[in-house]
């Protein structure tokens, strides 16, 4: 059955998969990044924080701690990591290059957001970026990795060999 989800004409299929979320990353970023306000992500993580309250909260009290302890008073290190970080990996994503970097990334970014308190799309999101780490090489046949990265395990092992 793996090998089948591995194959290069499922390949395709992923590399629909793999393009659809880069596109949803690259978009999200370039509209912080481009937005006639610059970005702040204060406002999603005090509203975060807020949802740590009652019953049933949609944020759990330890994430909350870390948001109040630590994001917030560097959110702008969060203003600048949130929109470069889901525009360059939707980059990655669409070209196919670094392509596991840009699934692990945007995997955190949408669990965090769901830790957050925010659904929206990214329980879909993240679900997918985890099938196509499990995917490994058929998310990336048709990108720029399938090239890239055998010329890069090769320079490696030319380096290992001199060292």
């Amino acid at each position: 059955m793996l090998k089948a989800l591995r194959s290069d004409k499922a390949a395709i299929f992923w590399t629909i998969v793999r393009i659809y979320i880069g596109w949803e990353f690259l978009t999200a970023g370039w509209e912080k990044l481009t937005g006639p306000e610059p970005f702040s992500a204060k406002g999603f993580l005090m509203g975060a924080v807020k949802k740590a309250v009652g019953e049933h909260p949609a944020v759990q009290g330890w994430y909350a701690a870390f948001l109040n302890g630590f994001a917030i008073p560097f959110h702008g290190l969060f203003d600048f990591i949130i929109p470069w970080g889901e525009f360059l990996a939707g980059i990655g994503l669409i070209i196919g290059c670094f392509t596991t970097i840009a699934l692990l990334a945007t995997a955190f970014m949408n669990l965090n957001f769901m830790l957050a308190g925010s659904t929206s799309t990214n329980p879909q999101l993240y679900t997918l970026a985890i099938i196509l780490l499990f995917i490994g090489p058929a998310s990336y046949r048709w990108g720029v990795d399938y090239y890239l990265l055998p010329k890069l395990k090769q320079m490696r092992k030319g380096q290992s060999v001199a060292s």
